[in-house]
């Protein structure tokens, strides 16, 4: 039997969401590990699950549900990923940004991605929140590979693959409620090994201040399908080598978790201010 296409996959996916809701949301959310607590805030919501859509790739990792979960922030109708997929599950480097490219079909040319990421910067800590401003892609794969989906770039301009005005519309906003946003830039690998401690060094030699298993994907895609993309890490753990504490997921969800009230508040401001943009 023959596989078929991302466009047609694509098709029978919006298909299937369309009658699960009538929503039109102009933004996208990305939540990461232990920040998809903001999709259960969201007015209006439907809640879709990711497992019942044709050729949707399944969340196995925990803190992530599942759900495309669509409903309005404030103000702004947005669909929120509540459960992300990673190239460490399993799947195909152009499904674990399949969302994306659903997201695009929708009508979203906005895009908000979040993450847990480790700190390598040594003026970060566990708590801080940082302001994606560029990443670095060490997966060695990209979801850009293979025939051209419709609507997509064979070779997008990654100059600025986060928005400039939207980088520092999220340290404003920060500065606005008294929470302090850093600045850096996002380095990615495939995981699900954290990095060692040689790693680490060599992360910050590259210019990485934060290292994460996901996002750059998400961003990429995002890039050839022309959306604006802004992007916030919350730094969950020192990098290996930085402390002597043994890292495990389970301390990434609960640092998030500390950090949520901060977190959901930072995005609804950003978010609403990106819809006037």
């Amino acid at each position: 039997m023959t596989t078929p296409s991302i466009d047609q996959q694509l098709q029978e996916s919006i298909a299937y969401i369309r009658q699960q809701t009538s929503q039109k949301p102009r933004i996208g959310l990305i939540l990461g590990s232990g920040l998809g607590d903001l999709a259960d805030t969201l007015a209006a919501a439907d809640r879709v699950s990711t497992a019942d859509i044709p050729h949707y790739p399944r969340s196995t990792v925990s803190g992530h549900k599942g759900f495309l979960v669509f409903g309005n922030l404030g103000e702004v109708p947005v669909l929120a990923v509540q459960g992300r997929t990673h190239f460490y599950e399993g799947h195909g480097i152009q499904k674990v940004a399949y969302v994306v490219r659903i997201m695009a079909e929708m009508g979203i040319n906005k895009l908000f991605v979040t993450n847990a990421a480790g700190g390598v910067n040594e003026r970060f800590h566990p708590g801080d929140l940082m302001s994606i401003t560029d990443q670095i892609n060490f997966m060695f794969r990209n979801p850009l590979t293979g025939p051209v989906v419709s609507g997509e770039e064979r070779w997008p301009d990654m100059l600025h693959s986060y928005d400039p005005d939207y980088r520092e519309l999220i340290v404003n906003c920060g500065m606005e409620l008294g929470i302090a946003v850093k600045k850096g830039v996002l380095f990615v690998s495939s995981g699900p090994s954290y990095e060692t401690a040689a790693e680490v060094k060599m992360i910050r030699k590259l210019g990485g201040d934060a290292a994460s298993m996901s996002t750059v994907p998400e961003v990429v895609v995002a890039k050839a399908r022309k959306m604006r993309v802004a992007g916030i890490s919350c730094i969950t753990n020192y990098g290996t080598g930085m402390s002597t504490a043994t890292l495990d997921h389970q301390e990434v969800t609960d640092i998030a978790g500390k950090v949520k009230p901060r977190f959901q508040e930072l995005v609804r401001t950003v978010v609403a201010k990106m819809d006037q943009s």
